[in-house]
């Protein structure tokens, strides 16, 4: 039974939407994964649940489209949003994107939480910063969880809160997670953390 703490006991495949007037009818808390294309939404939200079919992956950038839907422990829904930083449609996708995302911020009284991904190997981007500086604009509460932390030392370590802090302006770091899907402990801690918004 401990080997299966730091997943949801629960997980289904609601709906897809691409405004939130067609959110399902049935409405709970949520807590929204948001991060450019190809940081690992779909792999973290599938190890927190146990359900690699959950949550499609993909090895292309770009490629989940739609604000996806998906029911944890009966309670609360997981939504998984499209990456930004990708598109083959440029300009257009990139203003379909905004008018989605803000739209569904836009007085969402069930928002809860917004997991905010990032690539632990790298600096932040223009594009992170950019949404970075939107989500500090909103009033809802968020967390960095910085993705593909696989043995880490604290040099390592030392370099992923000093890439934050070369990108964003007085980064928050109690709101740091360092996050591997290879790594239980890690998705416990992730795990306790997001029950703490939705209690």
């Amino acid at each position: 039974m401990e080997n299966s703490l730091h997943y949801f006991k629960s997980s289904k495949f609601i709906k897809s939407i691409t405004d939130i007037k067609e959110a399902p009818e049935k409405r709970l808390s949520e807590v929204l994964f948001v991060g450019k294309s190809n940081v690992g939404k779909s792999s973290l939200i599938n190890a927190l649940t146990n359900n690699k079919r959950l949550a499609y992956t993909s090895s292309k950038p770009g490629h989940t489209r739609l604000l996806n839907y998906f029911l944890i422990d009966n309670s609360f829904y997981f939504v998984d949003a499209p990456g930004y930083g990708f598109s083959t449609k440029k300009d257009l996708d990139y203003k379909f994107y905004g008018e989605m995302i803000e739209n569904y911020f836009k007085n969402n009284n069930y928002l809860k939480l917004i997991v905010f991904l990032l690539d632990s190997r790298h600096e932040p981007t223009e594009d992170d910063l950019d949404f970075y500086n939107y989500l500090k604009s909103t009033d809802y509460n968020f967390i960095f969880v910085m993705t593909k932390c696989d043995k880490l030392n604290m040099s390592l370590k030392s370099k992923i809160v000093k890439n934050l802090k070369n990108v964003f302006i007085d980064p928050d770091l109690e709101k740091l997670n360092l996050v591997s899907i290879k790594d239980n402990r890690s998705l416990l801690a992730l795990k306790t953390k997001i029950e703490e918004y939705i209690k």
